[in-house]
């Protein structure tokens, strides 16, 4: 399917007076369908290259009966591969179907609250990429509107469905290494900080007035659109949001971890616009009932923990680290080594607790048919997200962050709260 620039237009509205306020669509509420085990769901899906694309396939044993991009490139692509499926630009057309059961979100992130509300406010279960939000405060009414709709959601940090992750969990809740109150996270990947870029001409096939979404407009630059928009606070969060999905993921399963109370991060220089090349975190845990409190501490960049015992880690792109006790358990995605081995030659691994996955995507299609239930609903990646974005708020401050999570404030830092709420544009907002 080859859209031309009329066509693409076609597909959705290219107008900026039309804009909706989130969660306030033209498509009534509705109940979702009861869909049993041997139907398919008919399924949404909106973003469709990237890790949309991969979330695509992960879906496509389902009807895929509309798809949403703003780049006619990505959208004509995916179009020839579901030639049955209905193809727009303006990702509300989408939820005008009413005949869809559910739907996948794989955005960037500054528009990811807005999209899920909408969907969820339409009555549909939704899968939606990490980090689920840009902001704290969109991190924390997605979670209230996913509570109140009672819908099933996935968030797509799909390494929490891995085997080793549930083997590295187990691991921990045994007490192998004895009570942990250190562990580390770290990823290799680097952003490059760049001086904010002059204004381009817009691609005839991309929708950018739809690509900027809720935030603040900026001029079109090939800095950021179509990739690396992440390294730039006013659409991503750097590393640290794009991989605290991931990684912390593992401690917080592994050690029922909830909201730190104290964040501390060390760095460059903090950029205006530009997340940081490298960056360290510090986080506090408080203790829960009999495991007491943990240090949590994040790497961005080359740096690795220090930690007597381990071997080099330079060879690991991403990993964690849990100080326990007796001993360490060092895990990547597909990894677990208990330190020092000598110690752990002859251990015998606890029994199975946890069952293996049926897939992540495969979690959500059949939860959407009332089988079974997802690992990862978006309350679970909000709280996540909540982490990653408040050590990005501590390194922009520069300031020791102590969290009233109840308040969503930073103690005695009023600065933060800029980085903290979402900020947006005329004519959106999010509604709940």
């Amino acid at each position: 399917m080859r859209l031309t620039r009329r066509q693409f237009l076609r597909t959705g509205s290219a107008a900026t007076s039309t804009w909706f306020l989130a969660g306030c669509t033209s498509a009534p509420r509705r109940t979702p369908r009861v869909v049993s085990p041997n139907e398919k769901l008919n399924l949404g899906v909106i973003g469709v290259a990237g890790r949309g694309g991969e979330n695509l396939a992960g879906v496509a044993s389902q009807n895929i009966i509309a798809l949403a991009d703003v780049s006619g490139a990505n959208l004509g692509a995916a179009a020839s591969k579901f030639s049955s499926a209905r193809a727009y630009s303006d990702w509300r057309r989408v939820l005008d179907h009413a005949d869809i059961d559910a739907v996948v979100v794989s955005t960037p992130d500054h528009t990811h609250a807005v999209i899920a509300l909408a969907v969820l406010e339409s009555g549909r279960p939704l899968y939606l990429e990490k980090p689920v939000t840009h902001t704290v405060s969109e991190a924390r009414a997605l979670s209230e509107a996913v509570r109140k709709s009672g819908l099933v959601t996935q968030t797509g940090n799909q390494i929490h469905s891995s085997t080793n992750y549930r083997r590295v969990v187990e691991l921990v809740r045994s007490g192998a290494i004895g009570p942990v109150r250190e562990v580390h996270h770290w990823a290799g990947s680097v952003w490059e900080t760049k001086p904010w870029p002059p204004a381009s001409p817009v691609p005839a096939n991309l929708n950018y007035d739809q690509w900027v979404g809720p935030v603040e407009w900026a001029d079109y630059s090939p800095e950021w659109v179509p990739f690396n928009w992440r390294r730039w606070w006013h659409w991503g969060g750097g590393t640290l949001s794009d991989f605290c999905c991931h990684h912390m993921d593992l401690s917080v399963w592994a050690l029922d971890l909830g909201l730190p109370t104290v964040i501390e991060a060390s760095g460059p220089a903090p950029d205006k616009y530009c997340a940081p090349p490298s960056l360290k975190v510090r986080y506090e845990f408080a203790a829960r009932g009999a495991q007491p409190p943990v240090v949590m501490h994040w790497y961005s960049g080359a740096e690795r923990p220090q930690v007597p015992g381990t071997p080099d880690l330079s060879s690991w792109g991403g990993g964690t680290l849990f100080v326990g006790d007796k001993g360490l358990l060092l895990a990547d995605y597909g990894r677990r080594i208990l330190l020092p081995e000598s110690t752990f030659k002859d251990f015998t691994p606890p029994p199975q607790t946890i069952p293996d996955s049926i897939g992540h995507h495969e979690e959500w299609i059949q939860a959407c048919k009332g089988q079974g239930t997802c690992g990862s609903p978006l309350t679970y990646g909000a709280q996540l997200t909540e982490i990653g974005a408040l050590g990005n708020v501590a390194f922009r401050t520069g300031k020791r962050i102590e969290w009233d999570a109840p308040r969503m404030k930073a103690r005695g830092v009023p600065e933060a709260d800029r980085f903290i709420r979402h900020h947006y544009r005329s004519g959106w907002s999010l509604r709940s």
